[in-house]
C-alpha cells in the first residue's frame, strides 16, 4: 500500500482509535507454490496493550494448511470510503472538467505472525474475548470446553491468537489539495449523503484542522 507523506496517520493513536471501531476485515493468507493468497472475511477482536488479534473460523476451512505452513498473515481493513467526481477535485484555476477523480478511503493494515489454536480450554478462552468485544456480558452464555450450551461446537471451530509485528495505516483524505478544493469536496460529500459520505466528510475535515 503506497502513503504518501499526506496519508500517514498523524500518530499511534489515529490509526489506534479508528481501529477500535473497524473490528471487520479480510484475512490475507500466502497460498501453495504457484497459488494466489486465500483472503478471509472475518470479525475480530483487537487488543492494542498485547499487540494482539483474536478471532476464529470453521474447521473445514481450506485456509488452514497454507496457514500452518506459512504463519506470516497480513490483516486488512478498509472503510469511511467515499468516490470523489472529478469537477470536485479540480484545481482553482483550471476548468471543472479538467479535475482527476479520485477515492477517499481509511485503510489499516496488520502484519501478524498466526498461532492456531485446538486446545478447548484455549479456545474457548480466546472466543469469549472477541465475544466479549461485540456484545455486553450477560447476553450470551459463556463458552467452556465440556459444558453446555457451546461446549460441543468448540470442535468445529479452530481459535487463532495473531501477534502484530508491522503496522501500516493510511488516511486519504485530500490532504495535499489547496483549503478551496478541500472546502468543496467537503460540501459535495455534504450535499451527497451517500452511502460513506459522511464519515469521509469527517475525516477530511478533522484532518484538516490537525
Amino acid at each position: 500500500m503506497l502513503i504518501h507523506p499526506w496519508d500517514a496517520p498523524h500518530d499511534d493513536a489515529e490509526w489506534q482509535h479508528w481501529l477500535a471501531r473497524h473490528d471487520f476485515g479480510q484475512l490475507a493468507v500466502n497460498g501453495g507454490d504457484g497459488e494466489p493468497p486465500y483472503v478471509q472475511p472475518l470479525h475480530f477482536a483487537y487488543d492494542p496493550g498485547q499487540r494482539e488479534i483474536v478471532t476464529h473460523l470453521a474447521r473445514p476451512n481450506p485456509l488452514w494448511p497454507a496457514l500452518e505452513a506459512r504463519p506470516d498473515v497480513l490483516l486488512s481493513v478498509v472503510d469511511d470510503y467515499a468516490y470523489v467526481p472529478g469537477p470536485w477535485q479540480a484545481a482553482p484555476d483550471v476548468p471543472p472538467e479538467h479535475g482527476v477523480p479520485t477515492s477517499l478511503y481509511a485503510a489499516v493494515q496488520l502484519r501478524c505472525r498466526a498461532q492456531v489454536v485446538d486446545d478447548p480450554a484455549q479456545k474457548a478462552a480466546l472466543l469469549n474475548r472477541q465475544v466479549d468485544h461485540f456484545q455486553p456480558r450477560g447476553v450470551s452464555a459463556r463458552a467452556a470446553a465440556g459444558e453446555e450450551p457451546y461446549g460441543r461446537m468448540l470442535a468445529g471451530i479452530r481459535a487463532l491468537r495473531l501477534e502484530v509485528t508491522d503496522v501500516r495505516a493510511k488516511f486519504k483524505y485530500a490532504g495535499r489539495k489547496p483549503a478551496e478544493v478541500r472546502e468543496r469536496i467537503a460540501a459535495g460529500l455534504a450535499a451527497r449523503g451517500g452511502p460513506g459520505d459522511a464519515r469521509a466528510r469527517e475525516h477530511l475535515l478533522r484532518r484538516r484542522e490537525a
